[in-house]
């Protein structure tokens, strides 16, 4: 009894101390270097934000992440150092998401609009503070539902719109999913997963259900190269820029408010809504990506009236992680486009 009241009180403790334990993103060195994990005033809203690079000079790129109510800042450091030798690297978890989660507040009637607004707030923000006229704007997965929105509304706020696992219509999207994970099924013999997902096209088409995110998983359509649940994990329990109470604020907003954002976006579909883009326009997908369709992605941009010009590339080891599976490609893609003074 002696042994079970002190193991209580030292898991007591411990969870006392995730719950207080205070959050950074460690220091990087240099003169202009940059380092900061705090709080903005955004559009009326406290946005948590995490800024880092090795020169304040360097280009600026603001991600934008998906979910919805899915923040990066827990694990994205892990893969982004050499990214910030050529590149000011901007995160922020969205209104009513994650660190910018508050409990007992009412998230319900805050839809895509609304991120769209504090997107452009932060935008404009952060060029200021960090004196520079435009940055380079890039979405991951449902965060380019929000940024394709945000650069069709305001393109003279943006060098270029990159769209990783780029949002397109999600009903093409998702029977493209679905029909891979059939295919992947009946080469490897599970006639019982393929005769369950063949039952779902229906279901499927009439917006009704996404295909079953576990499946996209079991047959290697979300990611290859990297653990991203484990680097989530890892994340809350190592790494400092959240602490334990942060990890329930992610958790409870998503469970609260995610469905009701991916239904927004699968009624409104950006093939509807975006069909120009006056920035220079990239969509950068994993080829064996089955969150978000390469082939639906290139249909939408083939039909995306860009003015300034647009490109499609197909990552060809990744799956929905291009940027993380296949990082030196991605850096080495991104120097190529954006720092021509190297």
């Amino acid at each position: 009894m002696k042994k079970k009241k002190k193991f209580g009180i030292l898991l007591l403790i411990l969870i006392v101390v995730g719950l207080l334990f205070p959050t950074w993103t460690p220091k990087i060195k240099g003169e202009n270097s940059i380092s900061e994990l705090r709080k903005v005033e955004i559009n009326g809203e406290n946005l948590q934000i995490m800024i880092r690079g090795c020169d304040k000079k360097n280009p600026i790129l603001l991600f934008v992440h998906g979910g919805p109510c899915w923040s990066e800042i827990p694990y994205v450091v892990k893969y982004q150092k050499e990214w910030e030798e050529k590149f000011t690297i901007v995160h922020y978890d969205q209104r009513g998401s994650g660190k910018s989660y508050q409990f007992f507040h009412d998230y319900s009637e805050v839809t895509v609009n609304t991120h769209v607004e504090d997107l452009i707030a932060l935008t404009e923000y952060i060029a200021g503070y960090l004196g520079q006229e435009q940055v380079i704007l890039a979405g991951h997965s449902y965060g380019t539902y929000i940024a394709t929105r945000a650069a069709s509304q305001k393109p003279e706020l943006y060098q270029a719109y990159i769209g990783i696992g780029q949002v397109s219509n999600k009903v093409e999207s998702e029977l493209d999913s679905l029909n891979k994970c059939i295919s992947a099924a009946e080469e490897m013999g599970n006639t019982s997963d393929v005769n369950y997902l063949k039952s779902l096209e229906e279901s499927i088409k009439r917006k009704e259900i996404l295909t079953p995110r576990h499946y996209v998983r079991k047959y290697g359509f979300a990611a290859r190269k990297i653990d991203d649940n484990m680097d989530y994990l890892e994340g809350f329990l190592l790494r400092p820029e959240y602490n334990l109470l942060d990890t329930i604020r992610l958790y409870t907003a998503t469970y609260l408010y995610q469905d009701a954002l991916l239904k927004e976006s699968s009624d409104n579909p950006l093939t509807d809504s975006v069909t120009e883009l006056n920035v220079p326009v990239y969509f950068l997908m994993g080829k064996y990506d089955s969150m978000t369709s390469p082939e639906a992605a290139k249909a939408y941009l083939d039909s995306l009236n860009c003015p300034q010009g647009k490109e499609f590339v197909l990552f060809q080891e990744s799956a929905h992680f291009p940027q993380f599976e296949e990082g030196e490609v991605f850096l080495e893609w991104m120097c190529e486009y954006f720092r021509n003074d190297l």
